[in-house]
């Protein structure tokens, strides 16, 4: 049985995501954010950076932070949605892009679209010119794709798991799918798996998969 920290964000998404596509045992607890609750002694014993999601497997007593590396960790042991052997360095790349500048570029336009903190020009303009550049970016990869990573035509991996949550966020962004053909595509692909549609709404419902 695993103990899932998390709360309905892109990132805590990913995880319950993949623990549904791996239908593996698992406990969701809401970690409100709003209330601070990713300070407490208790949550920062088991994410010492106070960052949701956190993991902890039971059975061994092991705790595991940061969203990448509980990915990573749950499909090595697990054994799947890493693809074939020669597709684990796309795998990574994509994972990491999704870390590196995905997540950090759409974060950013969040604080101003959605949360009413101001960045203030030239800041705001910059944000959204890189929001664009991440879905531009991501467009030109699934051109002929069905998954972002893996050889071909791609296989469904982590990698994707990791990408779609922030893309689900599209109208925050300010953003039209139909002016990027191969997201909308392959965002619609995802949406219809179960395990997707199951994720989604953990730890809570907040709305329905948003459908473009």
């Amino acid at each position: 049985m695993i103990d899932l920290y998390t709360w309905t964000t892109p990132n805590g998404r990913k995880l319950s995501i993949l623990l549904e596509e791996l239908g593996i045992d698992y406990e969701a607890h809401g970690v409100d954010l709003a209330k601070g609750e990713q300070k407490t002694p208790a949550f920062l014993a088991i994410s010492p950076n106070g960052k949701i999601p956190a993991i902890r497997d039971r059975a061994t007593g092991q705790a595991v932070m940061e969203s990448g590396a509980i990915m990573l960790w749950l499909a090595e042991r697990e054994g799947r949605f890493l693809g074939a052997p020669g597709d684990k360095a796309s795998v990574l790349e994509w994972l990491m892009w999704q870390m590196s500048m995905q997540g950090p570029a759409l974060g950013r336009i969040h604080q101003f679209a959605k949360y009413g903190n101001p960045l203030g020009e030239p800041a705001e303009t910059m944000a959204r010119a890189q929001g664009a550049q991440v879905y531009q970016d991501l467009n030109a990869r699934l051109a002929g794709r069905d998954y972002v990573a893996g050889a071909g035509q791609g296989v469904y991996t982590i990698a994707d798991m990791a990408i779609w949550p922030w893309v689900s966020r599209f109208e925050w962004h300010e953003i039209n799918l139909e002016d990027y053909p191969h997201v909308l595509k392959w965002y619609r692909r995802l949406a219809e798996r179960p395990a997707v549609q199951r994720g989604y709404h953990v730890p809570h419902f907040v709305n329905e998969v948003p459908m473009p």
